[in-house]
């Protein structure tokens, strides 16, 4: 399972300002000292895996900066910088690049365009670019160009209206199969997919790392299908992170070292 095995991950602590951070409801923002506790298992859970972790800095001027996935792109042939869609966070980009250059020779910057990390859904194949209000046509085409450089074929999809990100509604749990909302049920050809009950729909920003998925553990009927249909599952709480519009994959940059 190549695209699902990692050995290196990047996370950044999340800042105190992380409560102020971009979400697009209006009911209770995350607890800070919460959502660390949850960020901390998070870490825990990859090392648990295997995973070398590097835990970035906060960067309280950023409050979103703690879901590193949507400035950077990585793979073990190298990285590419992303072009946030949201003006509020296009200023991380420049501040993990650093982190980037310690463990890739090759950083690509993207070259116009928006596109965040939370649309790209790498799979065997292809990587899947979704457009949202945070990735446009514009950087989709130069994200193509990028990934060609890496040895990567990239394509567009287009979810549905009101998708944050393509993976706000679906993962890869294994290299065939896609855990998705009812409304991106018809999104992956070629794919099998597992469709969540509409109540627990969040539940899709799930995180296969080598034989395990990491899924929520607030949402109880997916999980005992995946449990029920062969997956081994390592539950985290997600409750401060769903507060701001997040979820598993949106924690870490992984990669598989050459």
């Amino acid at each position: 399972m190549t695209c699902l095995d990692f050995t290196h991950a990047i996370l950044r602590t999340p800042g105190r300002s992380v409560v102020d951070g971009l979400r697009a409801h209006d009911g209770a923002g995350p607890d800070y000292d919460a959502l660390l506790a949850e960020h901390t298992a998070y870490a825990q859970a990859l090392r648990d895996l295997g995973l070398t972790v590097e835990i970035l800095d906060p960067l309280e001027q950023f409050p979103d900066s703690v879901f590193v996935e949507d400035p950077a792109l990585v793979f073990g042939e190298g990285a590419i910088l992303m072009k946030p869609g949201a003006a509020s966070r296009q200023g991380e980009v420049a501040l993990i690049r650093p982190a980037l250059d310690r463990h890739f020779a090759q950083v690509i910057a993207l070259a116009e365009g928006h596109a965040d990390g939370g649309d790209i859904m790498v799979t065997p194949n292809k990587v899947l670019i979704g457009l949202s209000a945070r990735t446009d046509p514009t950087g989709a085409a130069a994200l193509i160009a990028a990934l060609a450089r890496l040895g990567y074929a990239g394509e567009v999809v287009d979810p549905p209206r009101g998708a944050l990100h393509l993976k706000t509604i679906a993962a890869l749990i294994d290299e065939e199969t896609i855990l998705t909302t009812r409304a991106g049920e018809t999104l992956f050809p070629g794919f099998r997919t597992i469709v969540t009950d509409a109540a627990e729909d969040a539940a899709c920003n799930a995180l296969r790392v080598g034989g395990t998925l990491l899924l929520s553990a607030q949402h109880p009927r997916i999980a005992e299908r995946l449990d029920r249909a062969g997956y081994t599952l390592r539950l985290l709480d997600t409750i401060h992170v769903a507060r701001v519009d997040a979820g598993l994959s949106c924690m870490s940059l992984r990669w598989k070292a050459a």
